[in-house]
């Protein structure tokens, strides 16, 4: 019982985090697409008070690791929270010639959106986005991508340790030790050198093996993993990590040693996501350990863009922040190969494994690996974390929640909006008769139907 009063207290002193603007993005996109929409600094908000405030921990970490101001770093999640919105709606008008929308500027004050048609210029213009006119969509280059993920599977692939979609440029990039095994392995994908750019690094990223998840928990009393996120399946309680961690009926131990509960699932590689059912002494909450023994409190899980800040917690080095750099990412570790992935600027080093990554209140992912460490920088992948709600039909635990909802069944039977169920931008459902396009990959909540929550939701 000690464990369960001293988290009370800690979530008591600290006020939620908030929605990422969620609750209050309504007031900007109710009247649908607004033609000046732009993200100037200083322009007003739809922050509501202290309740949507971000958590002086998150701000904290902002100022420290991007070298922002407090004003800098509470106008960039906001501009990021709108952005997000808006490039849904952009992306659902500009449907197959879409190609990818990422922010940018200090505050994330700039919104780009990509497209392939010089046509959409003036559309993508009146949102208040910069309009990029490029060769190829982006479905086009998850194609592509999706080439060298098979390619992955038949050739050698330890001297290409990194592939991904480069939104901001257009284009596949291949980290590889030297420019001979990048073009080997874009020429076995059946690429052209055109299409795919070829980045020589000594970069070698590895799994952080001897880890927890904000806090630290133990496998079978020897290794050490991060806990990601609480979540709740099958009517347990638990949480969520990287595969890597365990195996399905490993046993762990908590931080402080005593019985903590069994992994139930585990994929690695291919993906890297595991789930851990903890026994009654353990109780799910929404926060996440930040700095000095406090806690954010997530709301949420809805996917950030290319661009956007970002956070994460660990056991060995604690809270860190950097920038997303690219979604859909593929690692080739020397375990085996791990696609979609997000690449971020953020630091990690052993022992971080499996923690969580937050985007102002949304839960973003855990993390993978990666390669420097927290003193020289370096890159870091996390698992997304949608995926992972979705293939073991989980329930994020959150702020929002009034009660817990049986997790949904991701088969993609039926179009009613469930909630549990993790929808993907661009999906389609009905809501009390009426149509919707989804906005922002997230996990439906009850707080957020379609018609309370523009910010996710377009009608029609």
């Amino acid at each position: 019982m000690a464990l369960r009063h001293a988290r009370t207290a800690r979530r008591a002193a600290l006020a939620a985090l908030g929605g990422l603007v969620l609750t209050g993005l309504p007031s900007v996109a109710a009247a649908g697409l607004p033609p000046t929409a732009g993200l100037a600094p200083g322009a007003a908000r739809p922050l509501g008070g202290d309740a949507d405030r971000p958590a002086a921990q998150l701000l904290g970490a902002l100022r420290r690791d991007l070298g922002l101001t407090e004003a800098q770093a509470s106008e960039r999640l906001a501009n990021e929270a709108e952005a997000g919105t808006r490039a849904g709606r952009l992306r659902i008008a500009l449907g197959e010639r879409f190609a990818g929308a990422w922010v940018h500027g200090t505050a994330s004050e700039n919104l780009t959106v990509a497209t392939v048609d010089a046509g959409d210029v003036p559309a993508i213009e009146a949102q208040g986005a910069t309009a990029s006119v490029v060769r190829r969509t982006l479905s086009d280059l998850v194609a592509a991508k999706a080439k060298l993920d098979a390619a992955a599977t038949r050739v050698q692939i330890l001297d290409t340790p990194v592939w991904y979609v480069d939104v901001p440029n257009n284009r596949i990039m291949v980290q590889a030790r030297s420019q001979a095994a990048g073009t080997a392995f874009v020429e076995a994908a059946g690429l052209q050198d055109s299409d795919v750019g070829i980045h020589p690094t000594t970069d070698s990223p590895r799994l952080m093996q001897d880890i927890t998840g904000g806090d630290a928990f133990y496998i079978n009393g020897t290794t050490r993993c991060s806990v990601g996120f609480s979540v709740t399946g099958d009517e347990q309680q638990g949480f969520v990590t990287a595969g890597h961690c365990g195996a399905p009926g490993a046993v762990t131990t908590g931080y402080d040693r005593t019985a903590q509960g069994t992994f139930q699932a585990s994929t690695f590689p291919g993906k890297d996501m595991a789930w851990v059912a903890t026994n009654d002494r353990w109780t799910a909450t929404p926060g996440v350990k930040a700095q000095d023994g406090q806690e954010v409190q997530v709301t949420g899980s809805v996917q950030a863009l290319v661009g956007a800040a970002v956070c994460r917690s660990g056991s060995t080095t604690g809270w860190h922040c950097g920038t997303i750099q690219q979604h859909d990412t593929s690692v080739a570790y020397p375990q085996g190969t791990v696609g979609g992935l997000t690449r971020t600027t953020v630091c990690v080093e052993p022992g971080d494994s499996g923690g969580p990554f937050v985007a102002g209140a949304q839960a973003q992912g855990v993390t993978s690996g990666g390669s420097g460490n927290c003193t020289s920088g370096g890159t870091t992948f996390y698992q997304p974390v949608n995926p992972i709600l979705s293939d073991f039909g989980l329930v994020l635990t959150t702020t929002a929640q009034a009660t817990t909802p049986a997790p949904a069944p991701q088969d993609g039977g039926g179009q009613e909006w469930t909630e549990g169920r993790v929808y993907e931008a661009g999906a389609v459902v009905a809501s009390d008769g009426v149509r919707y396009r989804c906005l922002q990959s997230h996990q439906a909540q009850g707080a957020w139907t379609p018609a309370e929550t523009p910010a996710l939701w377009q009608r029609g």
